[in-house]
């Protein structure tokens, strides 16, 4: 059967172009991690970088999203949703208007430590005609964004574990 999201056997679409990686260990299980990332709804409360997120994240659904990496303004976006596995991966694919002009590949993977802890894989994938004019802007604000949100949902689930939450 073809897969319907296009998506090969790692679950990427977008195999050549520019990657922004970021990690960070969070002191809580998958389960805790996953459920504040899947909550859109509390991502004004918590989050620096995604600041509104809302739809279906169900796969090939389109949902919408408000990011603003440090130093830019705020961008809309209807990503799709490439990948939903509980408590593992969730990621998308948004472009800008047209396809392989400016495309993003987005990807949270939680790695379960086997300690109580989770290690956050936060990446993206971009390709596109533009993608070089924007090098600097994804390898700083991106990058920045990337960060701080994953010390935002470092701190909230943290915070939720030692209220016993």
């Amino acid at each position: 059967m073809k897969n319907p999201t296009n998506v090969n056997e790692n679950r990427q679409v977008i195999r050549h172009g520019k990657y922004v990686y970021s990690s960070i260990i969070i002191n809580a299980t998958p389960e805790k991690v996953w459920d504040i990332l899947m909550n859109f709804e509390q991502y004004p409360e918590w989050n620096p970088f995604i600041t509104t997120i809302s739809g279906n994240p169900t796969i090939g659904n389109t949902i919408a999203a408000t990011i603003c990496p440090p130093g830019q303004k705020p961008m809309q976006f209807k990503p799709r949703v490439l990948q939903n596995l509980k408590n593992t991966e969730f990621r998308w694919i948004g472009t800008l208007g047209i396809p392989y002009l400016f495309d993003g590949e987005h990807v949270f993977q939680l790695q379960e430590n086997n300690n109580g802890t989770t290690t956050l894989h936060h990446f993206e994938y971009f390709r596109g005609v533009l993608v070089p004019f924007f090098k600097k802007m994804l390898e700083q604000n991106t990058l920045q964004g990337f960060e701080v949100m994953n010390i935002a949902l470092k701190q909230k689930a943290e915070s939720l574990r030692v209220a016993g939450k």
